[in-house]
């Protein structure tokens, strides 16, 4: 485990471990997450940007498509089998600039063994929240003008 796959619409698909992602810069995050069932949680979490690794692993923008990265989706799957889909729009700072993680340690723990988790802090509940993330997609699909 602590190794994920990074494929769709790259140049450059990959498969990334906990111990290659300590080497990008890492980030931190302090979060508090609302939900309905478990009240507030509050964690810290570090880890790369998932801005950062995808834009290394050269997504399929077409240079001449004005706002291609617009189409682009990037969905993340847990181990237990639990998916998140993000736009790119959303992590890219020329749009939204999410800070979204691939978090490495939660609560200063290592998360060698289950991998890295998906962190959205600005999401108010953390549904979004994938843990031990075995994969992610980015994807470029068109809809079709017919």
């Amino acid at each position: 485990m602590g190794e994920l796959t990074l494929n769709g619409d790259l140049a450059r698909p990959a498969r990334l471990t906990v111990a290659g992602l300590r080497a990008w810069p890492q980030h931190r995050a302090e979060v508090d997450f609302e939900c309905a069932t478990s009240g507030v949680r509050h964690h810290r979490f570090s880890g790369p940007r998932l801005y950062d690794v995808l834009s290394a692993a050269g997504p399929g923008f077409d240079p001449v498509r004005r706002k291609d990265r617009l189409r682009f989706l990037v969905s993340v799957r847990g181990a237990d089998g639990h998916h998140a889909v993000l736009s790119w729009a959303e992590i890219d700072p020329d749009f939204a600039g999410a800070p979204v993680l691939l978090a490495l340690s939660i609560d200063d723990t290592p998360l060698d063994g289950p991998g890295p988790q998906l962190v959205l802090p600005q999401d108010r509940c953390g549904a979004r929240h994938i843990s031990g993330i075995d994969a992610i997609q980015v994807d470029g699909g068109y809809l079709d003008r017919s």
